[in-house]
């Protein structure tokens, strides 16, 4: 009886995110220094995927608001919102650290040097493809750095990954200055926003690129929640369950560095929600990574939604980054999280 009514709770609990989900993505795309009605919003968009259900009376110009500006932006939120919640909660799993985030390996700081390097240096010799594609570039260079010198130190433990990557974040963040140094300094606005997070580099075309990894990746590490749920635990207790340890924290943090790398790539640097999110989605779910990790991804999507229409309308027609945002709210919500 007990077991039918936490199943029971748990499905009215992922009817209500999802219900949630979509009223967020709604708002998303309708609210801004133009508003747009709910109707004309998804109006637009079954008229343009070819499935026109009344006839339409808006102007092209709100018709090109809607489907060439905010739908990319709002489900680009979504996908890292996602992406950023997920990694957060493996990486809590594998390194027993309530603290752990995306930023943990350095892979962010990577990603700010690709960029960095792009917008002051090389130009964007590949046109809006560049940032991002160098800056995924820097993230997955960090990775592999930091898996480098985490093998050179024989540093497999959790504790001694996280302190190699702290260490490689600081290495990689003085370069990252030096370049700033370096640079243009009419050039450093844009730096700057990009450092502190946003989605203006949301288009149709980019969007297959943070899809096309997020899904694999985050289904491969919702499959191995039972190895997840033992490493919660500890070491001791995964080894003698037939978990190889070590192999499968490295697995996990490469995964983790994969998501991160696109996501900073496309979003730049976003905080707290990767350290928040995890922890809110416990609360309605409980521990069992089965349920945690899509309960992560939905609430990540719905927060980072949020937090794009603060970006959006705080200081309209002005675009603030939305890294401001995340990290007052992120830290607000995570000091009341502490008090409980």
């Amino acid at each position: 009886m007990q077991q039918g009514r936490s199943r029971l709770s748990f499905w009215a609990i992922s009817l209500g995110a999802f219900v949630m989900l979509g009223l967020s993505l709604s708002m998303a795309i309708s609210l801004g220094a133009v508003s747009v009605p709910f109707g004309t919003v998804w109006g637009v968009f079954f008229d343009r995927i070819g499935l026109p259900i009344w006839e339409s009376d808006w102007s092209k110009g709100r018709a090109a608001i809607v489907w060439d500006i905010r739908f990319p932006r709002a489900l680009l939120a979504v996908m890292v919102g996602a992406g950023l919640a997920v990694v957060g909660a493996v990486l809590q799993a594998v390194t027993r650290n309530p603290l752990a985030d995306p930023h943990l390996l350095g892979i962010s700081s990577g990603g700010a040097f690709g960029a960095i390097l792009a917008l002051l240096h090389t130009g964007l010799f590949l046109g809006l493809l560049t940032v991002p594609l160098l800056a995924f570039l820097g993230a997955l260079g960090a990775t592999v750095l930091v898996l480098g010198v985490a093998r050179l130190a024989e540093a497999t433990s959790a504790d001694r990954l996280v302190l190699a990557g702290v260490a490689v974040s600081f290495v990689i963040m003085a370069a990252a200055n030096v370049l700033i140094f370096l640079g243009d300094p009419r050039a450093t606005h844009t730096v700057v926003f990009w450092m502190l997070g946003g989605l203006g580099l949301a288009q149709w075309s980019h969007l297959i690129f943070p899809l096309a990894i997020l899904i694999p990746s985050a289904l491969w590490l919702w499959l191995q929640a039972p190895r997840l749920n033992a490493m919660t635990i500890g070491d001791e207790t995964a080894a003698t369950m037939g978990i190889p340890v070590a192999r499968f924290r490295l697995v996990v943090f490469a995964v983790s560095a994969l998501i991160t790398g696109v996501m900073v790539a496309f979003s730049g640097m976003i905080g707290f929600v990767g350290l928040m999110v995890p922890h809110i989605a416990r609360l309605f779910v409980g521990g069992d990574y089965l349920r945690v990790i899509p309960a992560s991804a939905v609430i990540g999507g719905i927060f980072l939604l949020l937090a794009d229409i603060a970006a959006r309308t705080v200081m309209a027609p002005e675009d603030m980054p939305i890294g401001i945002v995340t990290g007052l709210v992120g830290g607000l919500s995570f000091i009341l999280l502490l008090r409980k």
